[in-house]
């Protein structure tokens, strides 16, 4: 089988690259990864060299190019069906899907107010209307899933749904916008994965600077 190579953004704060990376490594899937940071006002023109998009994270495979982190992170999942990337149930995986495609399409409020940032301190802003709306919902998806299955994860085990909310996790704590302690129970669960720890520490050692996401 032809390698695995995962075009990414910075750690600090690409939140979409994050999303599939953070399920490869989780599931254990070896890929290549290749870091382009943004550090033109605009992106980066090299985005356009690798991606019909001209934005990451974009998965190359032999001659497949997949872009969009739920693409990606679907592809993958039919190349290693037994990976458990997705829950195991049919009625689990559709919820998982139904949830992750929420977040792919929803909770814009909280995305542009509170950009994913790991070496920001934690401190809060103050919060334009609508994001209050968002961290409800996400806490409500968070309880209900984790009320079912046990925990620590969503759906038990880490999946996919966990790795499209794992930038939520970083914006909850350094935004300051969570008190609720079965939230901070999930929350810690995610960070303390491998999987984050590694993409957290490389992020932090990370130079670069991208005012727009310096909330």
């Amino acid at each position: 089988m032809d390698k695995l190579v995962l075009h990414i953004g910075n750690k600090n704060y690409s939140s979409w690259s994050f999303r599939p990376w953070i399920a490869l490594k989780a599931a254990g899937i070896a890929f290549e990864e290749i870091l382009i940071p943004f550090d033109f006002p605009a992106g980066n023109p090299r985005f356009k060299e690798i991606s019909p998009t001209g934005r990451v994270p974009v998965l190359h495979h032999g001659n497949v190019r997949v872009w969009e982190s739920l693409a990606i992170i679907e592809y993958v999942a039919d190349l290693f069906p037994d990976a458990g990337i997705w829950p195991k149930s049919a009625a689990d995986r559709a919820v998982a899907r139904a949830i992750s495609m929420e977040m792919l399409a929803g909770f814009r409020a909280l995305r542009n107010a509170c950009p994913m940032n790991m070496r920001r301190p934690v401190g809060r802003l103050d919060l334009p209307e609508g994001v209050t709306d968002d961290v409800a919902r996400i806490e409500t998806i968070w309880h209900s899933l984790r009320a079912k299955s046990g925990g620590p994860f969503l759906f038990g085990t880490f999946t996919a749904a966990d790795a499209m909310f794992a930038p939520v996790v970083n914006r909850f704590e350094i935004y300051d916008l969570v008190t609720d302690t079965a939230t901070l129970d999930y929350m810690a669960a995610v960070k303390a994965h491998p999987a984050w720890v590694e993409w957290r520490d490389a992020a932090l050692t990370e130079s670069w600077i991208v005012p727009e996401d310096e909330a």
